[in-house]
């Protein structure tokens, strides 16, 4: 048995009955903590590079004289001469001044797609922008390439992240457990805990990466083939942004989880790789 085996398999009894086992390697609580603060910096410097052009399309191509927007966030004039924001998605507009298209004061406003607070840095600056985009993207790109090749030969991605067929028969169970906030605190992840992440790590994440990438001037001219795989420049932007807010929502429901399930026991385990389990179950845990 190896040193990391050793340490894996050590628990120390707690007062409850329960165990405390060692659950994340330092693999996992580096790429873990290393994704967060890039993703943070990535969202708000992407909203800042989003604002330059505030429209999303589908295809190769975009301009006056296509019809094939799948979102903006504009200023627009009504009919009594007035200006509002207006976010207009699949042909259906609503209007969101204060928040999208147009934000600040009354007598300041500022036409823009994302407001100030939303964005990095808070004025209009698309140069900046994508500088701090492309270095936390670097960084993330390899954070993810770390957390794979070292979860691949350790087996943690074959033995915590895919889901089994037990798991997938789990799922209603652990549905309904996760909406009554009913939290099992047991060594393994459920059926829903490995289906989210799977998604999260090994289809998210490599999509976003990858659209990146082919929307980089220096892989179109290496790779001219390589945009084409997503439908074009304009379709891989619009599927980049589709997976940054899929992620914001990841975010706010993996917080809101951790808080329900018991913060401590959660972050302790994301800090130092210890967690404590229910006294009886010990196979899964759910939080």
């Amino acid at each position: 048995m190896s040193i990391v085996d050793e340490v894996e398999s050590r628990h120390a009894s707690a007062r409850d009955g329960g165990e405390v086992i060692y659950r994340h390697r330092v693999a996992t609580r580096l790429t873990h903590w290393t994704w967060a603060i890039a993703l943070f910096f990535l969202l708000l410097s992407g909203l800042q590079i989003f604002n330059a052009h505030p429209t999303l399309y589908i295809g190769k191509q975009s301009g006056f004289e296509f019809d094939n927007s799948v979102l903006s966030m504009r200023p627009m004039r009504n009919a009594d001469g007035s200006v509002d924001g207006y976010t207009t998605v699949l042909g259906q507009r609503f209007k969101t001044t204060g928040l999208f298209g147009m934000s600040g004061s009354a007598e300041n406003p500022s036409y823009r797609g994302f407001p100030a607070w939303a964005t990095l840095p808070s004025y209009q600056d698309l140069a900046t922008g994508r500088v701090i985009h492309f270095f936390f993207a670097w960084l993330f790109a390899a954070a993810f390439l770390t957390w794979f090749f070292s979860s691949l030969l350790s087996g943690h991605i074959r033995r915590d992240i895919l889901p089994s067929l037990d798991d997938i028969k789990s799922l209603p169970r652990s549905i309904g457990d996760h909406l009554r906030f009913r939290f099992h605190r047991e060594s393994r992840y459920n059926g829903l805990q490995k289906l989210t992440y799977a998604a999260v790590l090994l289809l998210i994440f490599p999509l976003i990466i990858l659209t990146g990438l082919a929307m980089s001037p220096g892989m179109n001219a290496a790779w001219p083939w390589f945009l084409d795989l997503f439908g074009g420049r304009q379709t891989a932007r619009s599927i980049h942004f589709i997976c940054m807010a899929l992620l914001v929502v990841f975010f706010i429901v993996h917080v809101v989880m951790i808080v329900a399930a018991g913060p401590f026991n959660e972050m302790r385990s994301i800090l130092t790789g210890w967690y404590r389990t229910d006294p009886e179950k010990k196979e899964e845990h759910g939080a």
